[in-house]
């Protein structure tokens, strides 16, 4: 596929989101970077700024399959993966599969729910795979989870355990819109709701190019010593308890793949790397107690630690 066509392609996947999302570009290019890299994201925000409508705008127009799970505080891991019943006529099990089988998933509030039930999401995140009773079950590409979540101060919420955010390639808000982007989402939701008439603009077949397309999308030697010396200075900072992993590293650069490919670029720059480590490493990282009394803040902290560590020079073309 010839790269202005997939720019195009891009282009009209934003543009359909733009149809329902008025004025988040930016969080619609982002959830774009973690499809096309193949991550998932975790949106933060409290009620009613539109977190589902992102993640149903996003699986229309690229016509994939959307299941929706609704974490709630009795949910078992059993109603999120499936399970066996017993058929007595056939005289063995048959396997229902639950709503975590499809390729764009919206866990629905999931910091609602218990730590238990959040882990079964752990496997088919990180795997692409579910296993119920020993069977494993391979999950259809594309797959890609959208996590929303109220912050952790709302009465009836469960703290993400740290294995479960790491599986995130991405962490976001979406904020409330501006004063006349509201009145047009006033005026667009009026007579019928502005995601029932969208269209797909791409297949799962030409999506699931675009994702071996990215993974092409070349990463110069210094770019990757950049990646892991941001990484590396989020481990010595002394106000930060748990520093960035290697696997939030590889996150990092898969993103700026993604967003190097979305840009009309073959080949990943520093620009990319500082726009995407907030997104990538925030909620990877644990700050001390003590840095935490002090008023300390992980995005001021990560922004000192970008404008102090060397960024390449040489162009990163091949």
């Amino acid at each position: 596929m010839k790269i202005d066509m997939m720019q195009q392609q891009i282009k009209k996947i934003i543009q359909n989101i733009e149809k329902v999302m008025i004025g988040k570009t930016d969080v619609a290019r982002l959830s774009l970077v973690a499809l096309l890299a193949e991550g998932h994201v975790l949106l933060e925000d409290v009620p009613g700024v539109g977190k589902t409508m992102m993640v149903r705008a996003l699986a229309k127009s690229v016509n994939a399959s959307f299941k929706r799970i609704q974490f709630t505080p009795d949910l078992l891991p059993s109603d999120v993966l499936g399970v066996s019943i017993y058929n007595p006529k056939e005289m063995e099990f048959t396997f229902r599969p639950g709503p975590i089988v499809g390729n764009i998933i919206l866990a629905d509030e999931i910091n609602r729910t218990s730590p238990k039930t959040q882990s079964a999401l752990l496997e088919s995140m990180e795997e692409k795979s579910v296993t119920i009773d020993g069977v494993t079950l391979k999950l259809e590409k594309p797959f890609f989870v959208m996590a929303t979540q109220n912050p952790i101060e709302y009465e009836g919420t469960y703290p993400l355990p740290e294995a479960q955010l790491d599986r995130f390639l991405l962490k976001m808000k979406m904020g409330y819109p501006l004063p006349n982007e509201e009145i047009e989402v006033l005026t667009r939701s009026q007579k019928v709701s502005p995601i029932d008439e969208l269209e797909p603009v791409i297949s799962l077949a030409e999506l699931r190019d675009l994702q071996q397309q990215v993974k092409e999308v070349y990463v110069e030697e210094t770019i990757k010593q950049y990646i892991v010396e941001l990484a590396t200075q989020t481990r010595k900072d002394p106000s930060i308890y748990l520093g960035a992993s290697p696997r939030a590293s590889i996150a990092l650069m898969k993103a700026a793949q993604a967003l190097a490919f979305i840009s009309g670029r073959d080949f990943v720059i520093p620009d990319d790397i500082q726009y995407l480590a907030p997104y990538v490493f925030t909620h990877r990282i644990i700050l001390k107690s003590e840095a935490k009394y002090q008023g300390a803040s992980l995005e001021r902290i990560l922004a000192t630690i970008i404008s102090k560590t060397h960024v390449p020079i040489k162009r990163a073309v091949k």
